[in-house]
């Protein structure tokens, strides 16, 4: 079914300019497993280990176990201190408030933890900040606010790393503060009770490891070590434990759709959440998926492009605490009402986000690389998908800025691989560049004066263009099998998926099929190229690429004739549209065969 060729070849079938301006190779796989690969079982192997699986763990990657992969969770700095702090406050029956991002991470984080207090017997509160009127990160403001309405504890969830300001002001107050994070920390840590976060500087290896896990990832970590202590106290004698993997699916919604890379724990944590959802037992997320027009299983595609933008919908463009709010309910009708009103949110920030998006793409410097764009009035809601969308477009580290009427902008900004963003905006921060700023490697929010965003950008080019160019002469398209034109069929599509979940950190696999002649060549909804394409041997394949229409890829496919053949390279998914599904390919390049 595969045909690999020479593997130790450089390129693949040959090309080392593609029409999209690339050379294809091979993704990376270990020299002594290539030989004697054939067959559905193989291939999955194959598959695994060029993305980096150990030999000796190719059967719990295979089968991704919350048993296999789950780390004690003591060996997190502060964990057993926070843990106990938590069970104190249950045995006491205290007032506990959970402080949340207002993302999709910082949502699953808080509903996560709710859920497991309400199981224990306390009736926690919780807070998401406003992204236009308060900005990420706890303040001292609504800290006060809190304890002003009898919290006792207050854990802050996806945020708080680098809450120096906010935490410093609390010191003083009858209140204890555990944070859990996973953001980039400074070699200094603000106040708390405990601070939980496998990114400290001063963590052991063992735990710095687990250092790509969303806060979602770190929450259900802590959830698990408050069971455990409130056990060893007899707190459950009387009472049901509370079922930590019936919130999988939570667990697994916050880590795809924070672009979390799906490595160790977090593929057990999303191959087992998926199984979660499928039951449909949740019904918030019942209702979500209802809400998304979603009637299969979902898959990791369906958590990043169909459900989380909906709970994000909230904290962009609507009331930030609807995400959390939805997640929380155990009414079924407010359920599908709270579900109804994020798919509109939903709609109304689409059109937001493509008002934004046009007038970034006027704005781009192409010479520069780090591009960093600014627009007064842009909401500050979309300005991350923005960001994101420009860096895929362009190849390069993108910040978009939106300027408030004060002369205050709010950046979001999306890295490429091999480059840390997170690390450069803290050290625009340490600088003074920053009135505040943080992340990770691949993605980091900022404040910056208008008035010094010219020097912001200097800067962030000047750290990071050495990176950037390295990354940017290393860029191939990376293949995992050649396939005859026949070869691309739902059978195909059924092996690769036996590889999955797939996401960041763990790409899809990418194949080159052909050679193929087209057929039809035309130009569909927003720009999409889609295509019809032959083979020799009798076989046909659909094949879309998307907003290709005015690249280099797409002109070259609109103009190819009839009689040259092509090979096609891209992702192979399921259209199951007509009288039987059929395999179908999302291009990402293609090349000629002759």
């Amino acid at each position: 079914m595969v045909s690999r060729g020479s593997l130790d070849q450089v390129t693949v079938l040959g090309i080392t300019r593609s029409l999209a301006g690339q050379p294809w190779r091979w993704r990376a796989l270990a020299a002594d497993a290539r030989d004697g690969m054939a067959g559905q079982d193989a291939l999955v192997d194959q598959l695994l280990l060029a993305r980096g699986c150990p030999p000796d763990l190719l059967d719990d990657h295979k089968a991704p176990s919350i048993r296999a992969f789950m780390p004690d969770p003591s060996i997190f700095r502060d964990m057993d201190r926070a843990a106990a702090r938590l069970a104190d406050a249950v045995v006491a029956g205290e007032q506990v408030a959970i402080f949340g991002d207002y993302d999709v991470d910082g949502a699953t984080s808080t509903a996560l933890l709710m859920r497991v207090l309400r199981d224990c017997g306390l009736a926690p509160r919780f807070y998401i900040p406003d992204r236009l009127t308060e900005g990420y990160g706890p303040t001292a403001t609504a800290l006060h606010r809190l304890v002003a309405e009898g919290a006792t504890l207050i854990v802050t969830v996806d945020c708080g790393a680098q809450a120096f300001d906010a935490l410093g002001a609390m010191e003083a107050a009858v209140v204890d503060i555990v944070v859990v994070d996973h953001h980039q920390c400074a070699t200094a840590l603000p106040p708390a009770h405990a601070l939980v976060n496998p990114n400290r500087l001063d963590e052991v290896a063992e735990a710095s490891a687990h250092g790509h896990l969303a806060a979602v990832g770190m929450c259900f970590l802590l959830a698990a070590a408050l069971v455990r202590t409130l056990r060893a106290r007899g707190f459950f004698a009387s009472r049901a434990e509370p079922r930590l993997l019936d919130l999988l699916d939570l667990v697994a919604l916050g880590t795809v759709a924070d672009v979390a890379q799906l490595r160790g724990l977090n593929r057990a944590f999303v191959a087992q959440g998926l199984k979660v959802m499928a039951r449909r037992a949740d019904i918030a997320l019942a209702a979500l998926a209802d809400a998304a027009r979603l009637s299969r299983a979902p898959t990791c595609t369906d958590l990043g492009f169909a459900l989380g933008p909906r709970i994000n919908a909230g904290g962009r463009v609507g009331r930030a605490d609807l995400g959390v709010r939805l997640l929380t309910t155990a009414d079924p009708a407010e359920a599908h009402a709270l579900a109804a009103e994020l798919d509109r949110l939903n709609e109304e920030r689409r059109a937001i986000e493509a008002a934004v998006q046009a007038e970034a793409d006027e704005r781009v410097d192409l010479s520069a690389s780090v591009v960093v764009v600014g627009g007064h009035g842009w909401h500050p809601g979309v300005i991350g998908i923005v960001a994101g969308r420009l860096k895929e477009r362009l190849g390069r580290p993108v910040v978009v800025v939106a300027i408030d009427e004060h002369g205050v902008g709010k950046g979001s900004g999306r890295s490429i691989a091999g480059v840390d963003l997170g690390a450069a905006v803290l050290a625009a921060k340490e600088h003074g560049l920053l009135v505040a700023g943080g992340g990770h490697a691949m993605a980091a929010g900022l404040t910056v004066q208008a008035d010094a965003v010219p020097a912001l950008t200097a800067f962030l080019d000047d750290r990071l263009r050495a990176g950037v160019e390295r990354a940017r002469e290393d860029r191939a398209l990376l293949l995992d099998a050649v396939m005859a034109p026949g070869g691309v069929n739902p059978d195909l599509v059924r092996s690769l998926d036996a590889g999955g979940p797939y996401g960041a950190g763990w790409p899809s696999p990418r194949i080159a099929a052909g050679p193929f002649r087209p057929v039809r060549v035309d130009v569909v909804g927003n720009g999409h190229v889609r295509l019809v394409a032959a083979g020799a041997d009798g076989n046909t394949v659909k094949a879309i690429a998307f907003r290709a229409a005015d690249t280099p890829l797409g002109q070259a496919l609109l103009a190819a004739p009839p009689h040259r053949r092509l090979w096609l390279a891209g992702r192979v998914r399921l259209d199951e549209w007509g009288s039987r599904p059929a395999a179908e390919l999302h291009l990402d390049d293609a090349a000629w065969a002759d």
